[in-house]
């Protein structure tokens, strides 16, 4: 049976090869997710289970350790925006002249100008004298 030549039909083969490979290799990849991340199963409104493959979450907690960051970051402003610049700098120069854990604390509680501009900022609208 022809339709139309020759032509069509390959074009047509074509076409449908193409989208067959598609599909088998989305399933195949699936399969390959399935057995690398495990699987989840869920029972639909039709009451048939599926499985579904895991979804990774990042092994390392980087939204957390950002939100640290940020808490360290404004409780630092909050100080030197309360103690003021001198007073501040003192306070950190005691803690580097204490012991190791002091020490520490000094690295990170030094003033830098995010802390300077944040603190000002504060002072300015929350601890005016």
């Amino acid at each position: 049976m022809s339709f139309g030549g020759g032509r069509v039909c390959k074009a047509a083969a074509m076409t449908i090869d193409a989208s067959l490979d598609k599909r088998l290799n989305k399933i195949v990849r699936n399969h390959d997710r399935m057995r690398n991340n495990g699987v989840a199963h869920r029972v639909g409104r039709d009451c048939l289970i599926r499985s579904r493959a895991r979804l990774i979450r990042p092994r390392f907690p980087v939204k957390g350790l950002f939100v640290i960051a940020l808490l360290l970051l404004a409780f630092k402003a909050l100080l030197f925006a309360q103690m003021g610049a001198g007073n501040y700098a003192l306070k950190v120069e005691e803690l580097r002249a204490g012991t190791v854990v002091e020490q520490a604390g000094a690295v990170l509680m030094q003033e830098e100008p995010v802390t300077v501009a944040v603190g000002g900022y504060l002072k300015q609208y929350f601890f005016q004298r």
